[in-house]
């Protein structure tokens, strides 16, 4: 897939151009295009999970997919809208994608308890897997992930900061590295170029913010 079709927005605000627009955690969004044809949600923090941003690009055949824990949450806003509540480690076909559930959590921190079943995703599409990891640590089962393309946050402080994510993208090995989740609310601007130096040859890393 060309990596020109991935925008990372601020923080972990993702959007994904392929034929359809996936949206993942609509952050900080400017203007209100109601185009989402898939919202993904990672877990339930204000800047990963926020109304105001979705309903800017949700419509009436919007679908979402989100963390099975928060199912009643987002009822109580969007009562009538289409969605799929996850849990982390499964496997999903919904019409014309297909995607796994990664469980994204800390190890040792407090922010992001493995037990709240918050989700990264890994998304197949054009022949291709795309690994968004959501809010998370370098766990075993980050470590586990086969994938093309892995968007990681690398900020640190409620996540795996710049030297911990290269770490596990040279365990991983995908095509492609995109960090996400610096330069604003927590981490430096400069954390993606000291990330970018860290990755082992072979694998291109894709700054987006």
């Amino acid at each position: 897939m060309d990596v020109s079709k991935i925008t990372v927005n601020k923080q972990s605000s993702i959007l994904i151009h392929c034929g359809k627009n996936i949206y993942l955690d609509p952050f900080d969004i400017n203007d209100s295009p109601h185009d989402a044809d898939y919202i993904f949600i990672t877990h339930d923090h204000y800047d990963h999970f926020s109304m105001e941003d979705i309903k800017k690009i949700m419509n009436d055949k919007t679908v979402f997919i989100i963390p099975e824990s928060m199912e009643k949450t987002l009822r109580n806003n969007v009562p009538n809208t289409d969605m799929i509540s996850v849990v982390p480690g499964q496997k999903y076909d919904i019409a014309d994608l297909s995607f796994e559930t990664v469980p994204a959590y800390n190890k040792v921190k407090p922010f992001h308890a493995k037990r709240a079943g918050w989700c990264g995703y890994i998304l197949t599409i054009e022949g291709q897997r795309i690994y968004i990891a959501g809010d998370t640590d370098a766990t075993k089962e980050a470590e586990e992930v086969s994938c093309d393309i892995a968007l990681i946050p690398i900020g640190g402080t409620f996540t795996m900061n710049y030297k911990e994510a290269a770490k596990l993208i040279n365990k991983i090995k995908p095509q492609v590295a995109i960090p996400t989740h610096y330069g604003s609310i927590v981490g430096k601007e400069s954390d993606g170029e000291d990330f970018r130096k860290l990755i082992e040859d072979g694998i291109s890393v894709e700054l987006k913010l």
